[in-house]
C-alpha cells in the first residue's frame, strides 16, 4: 500500500506507474526523467527508502520538497554532518526544562505535600513532556491519525561517519526507535524515505542495499531549460537557453566544482533581475558569482574566451 494522500485528492499520492509519478512530481514543480519517476514509483509502492547519488546541485533534494508537496506529508529533514550522533539525530532530553521543573518542585511550586511532591517531579523528568523529538523520531514515531505519511529526506549521507550509517540501517530496517525511559516508537505507516550523496566518499554497501537507487544525472539540454522556464517564470524562452547552453559549456571546463542545475537558476533569476534579455560578455563577466562558487573557477571561466562562450550560447538561444 503506498503513502496516503492529501484530503484535497484522495487518489492523488496512490499512483498506478511511473508516468503517475512524473506527472505528478511535474504539477508540484518537478521535471522528473522516467528512469527517476520510476525509482520514485517503487519507493513508494515497495515501501523502500530510495537512495539518490549524483553531482551537488543536481535536484536531489527537490525530490523530497515535491513529494512532501504532493503527497500532504510533513517533510521532515536531517541534514548529515561528520560527527552527527543520536541526539540531533533521534532525539535527547531538554535538560533546562527538566532543571526547571525540579527548582519549581523544591521552591513548592511542582506540588505543596513536602517530598512526596519532589519525588513526583522527579518522577515526571523523564516523560515526553520533556522529550526533544529530532527528524529521525519525529519521522516514525505513531503516525496514526496523520494526512499523510511524513516525507524524511536524510541529505547528505555520505558527510556522516560508519558508525552513523550503521545507526541509520537498522533504523530503516523496522522503522522503530527505542527510548529506554519510555519504550519503542514505532511508525503506523513507514514515512516515504529520501536520501542523497553527493558521493564525497562512498557509503557503505548495507545501507545501500537496505536502499532503491537511481543515480541523478545532469538533464539534458531541452529539459534543463524547461526545468529553467519552470523555475524562473520571469525568464523568457532565449534568455533560458542561453544561460543553459552557457552553463553545460562551463561544466565542461573542469572546474574545481561544477554548477548544477539549482545554479543554472540561480543564474537565470539574476540575469532577469538586472533587466537582462540575453547573454553578452559584459554581463557574464559580472554575474558569474551566481553560478560559479569558487574564486579559481570565476578565474578559468574569465581566462577563457567569453566571446565564444556567449557566441555558442547565442546560437542555441
Amino acid at each position: 500500500m503506498g503513502p496516503k494522500a492529501s484530503t484535497s485528492d484522495p487518489q492523488k499520492a496512490q499512483p498506478a506507474a511511473p508516468e503517475d509519478v512524473r506527472r505528478a512530481l511535474e504539477a508540484h514543480g518537478y521535471l522528473a526523467d522516467e528512469g527517476l519517476a520510476t525509482a520514485v514509483f517503487l519507493a513508494m509502492v515497495l515501501q523502500r527508502p530510495l537512495f539518490l547519488e549524483g553531482e551537488p546541485g543536481g535536484g536531489k533534494t527537490e525530490v523530497a520538497n515535491a513529494l512532501s508537496r504532493w503527497t500532504g506529508g510533513e517533510l521532515v529533514r536531517l541534514q548529515c554532518y561528520e560527527g552527527i550522533d543520536v541526539s540531533q539525530a533521534v532525539y535527547e532530553w531538554d535538560f533546562s526544562r527538566q532543571l526547571l521543573h525540579l527548582r519549581a518542585a523544591e521552591l513548592g511550586q511542582g506540588g505543596r505535600d513536602g517530598s512526596g511532591g519532589l519525588r513526583a517531579a522527579e518522577d515526571e523528568l523523564f516523560s515526553e513532556r520533556f522529550l526533544v523529538r529530532r527528524p529521525l523520531l519525529r519521522a516514525i514515531a505513531d503516525s496514526s491519525g496523520i494526512v499523510a505519511p511524513p516525507v524524511l529526506i536524510i541529505d547528505e549521507v555520505d558527510r556522516a561517519d560508519d558508525e552513523f550509517e550503521a545507526f541509520l540501517l537498522e533504523i530503516l530496517a523496522d522503522y522503530s526507535v527505542t527510548v529506554p525511559e519510555l519504550g519503542t516508537f514505532r511508525a503506523a505507516e513507514p514515512p516515504l524515505v529520501v536520501l542523497t550523496s553527493n558521493r564525497t566518499r562512498d557509503v557503505h554497501d548495507a545501507l545501500k542495499r537496505r536502499c532503491l537507487y537511481h543515480w541523478v544525472e545532469h538533464p539534458d539540454f531541452e529539459r534543463e531549460v524547461a526545468i529553467v522556464r519552470l523555475k524562473a517564470p520571469e525568464v523568457g524562452e532565449r534568455l533560458a537557453r542561453q544561460v543553459t547552453a552557457a552553463v553545460q559549456a562551463i561544466r565542461g571546463m573542469g572546474l574545481y566544482k561544477a554548477p548544477g542545475v539549482a545554479e543554472t537558476i540561480d543564474w537565470a533569476h539574476a540575469l532577469a533581475a538586472l533587466g537582462s534579455s540575453t547573454l553578452d560578455e559584459t554581463i557574464v563577466a559580472r554575474t558569474l558569482g551566481s553560478v560559479l562558487k569558487y574564486r579559481e573557477d570565476v578565474e578559468r571561466v574569465l581566462g577563457s574566451d567569453l566571446g565564444a562562450l556567449v557566441g555558442d550560447a547565442g546560437l542555441r538561444g
